[in-house]
């Protein structure tokens, strides 16, 4: 009967030491996703809106072409 105990004891341990681990892991993906939202939101300001000509070559420089 001891080993039962025992067997159950150790087996609820591990599985506190997992679900510990699991959390830190989704701690650290959750900063690195929050990481990411920041640096895809600062590049998303700095697309203009309007599209520009062409400043030099032979096309676009008279006319949009990137329609």
């Amino acid at each position: 009967m001891d080993s039962a105990v025992n067997n159950m004891v150790n087996a609820s341990l591990a599985m506190q030491q997992a679900q510990v681990a699991q959390q830190a892991q989704l701690s650290v993906f959750k900063e690195a996703l929050d990481g990411q939202a920041a640096h895809i939101s600062a590049l998303m300001e700095t697309i203009s809106l309007e599209p520009m000509l062409a400043t030099s070559g032979s096309v676009g420089t008279l006319i949009n072409t990137t329609a």
